[in-house]
């Protein structure tokens, strides 16, 4: 038997020590994860927020929830939200969700969610319409990109180095040989 929706929002506020999504009606703690992808996707936030004006962007790092049509409601690795989405927040003491689509999402594949990730969260982002989702392998030194198109279709690239502009956010892109670099 599964949870509500409101129970699974009081244990992610209250439960200070964990990070908790919620899937299919029941609670999911996201695991522990190793140094390379914490760093991955700190750096990643930092190289995207300091190209983006802060009164227009926030970028936030394993924080926030972005709830899907399933009703499901996951914590990306580093998502990207305009100012007024979260406008709707300020004030209300609520749960950091966002039902609307955003211009970038980004998953940092560890050994204990990677094919999550990328069979459960890949095409839940794209059913929410995200405009731009990423794929960060670490260890393989590699993104795959799946760019939102005109017709709601994604086309899917892979990156191995140099830089890669993020067409959802004009002027940002993020040199992958200097994410790798310094990991």
């Amino acid at each position: 038997m599964g949870v509500s929706y409101a129970t699974y929002e009081q244990v992610a506020l209250e439960d200070g020590d964990a990070t908790w999504e919620y899937v299919c009606g029941q609670l999911r703690e996201k695991p522990g994860m190793t140094q390379e992808h914490n760093r991955a996707a700190s750096l990643l936030a930092y190289f995207i927020q300091s190209q983006l004006p802060i009164e227009r962007f926030e970028v936030l790092h394993n924080a926030g929830r972005l709830r899907t049509d399933a009703g499901n409601a996951f914590v990306p690795d580093v998502l990207v939200v305009p100012m007024t989405q979260t406008a709707s927040q300020h004030g209300t003491g609520g749960l950091e969700t966002y039902a609307e689509a955003v211009p970038f999402v980004a998953e940092t594949w560890s050994k204990s969610t990677g094919s999550y990730d990328s069979r459960t969260k890949l095409p839940e982002y794209q059913a929410r319409g995200d405009l731009v989702i990423w794929l960060v392998h670490p260890y393989e030194k590699t993104v795959r990109s799946f760019e939102r198109q005109a017709d709601g279709s994604y086309q899917e690239r892979t990156h191995t180095g140099g830089q890669v502009s993020i067409p959802s956010l004009p002027g940002v892109s993020v040199d992958l040989d200097r994410l790798f670099a310094n990991l």
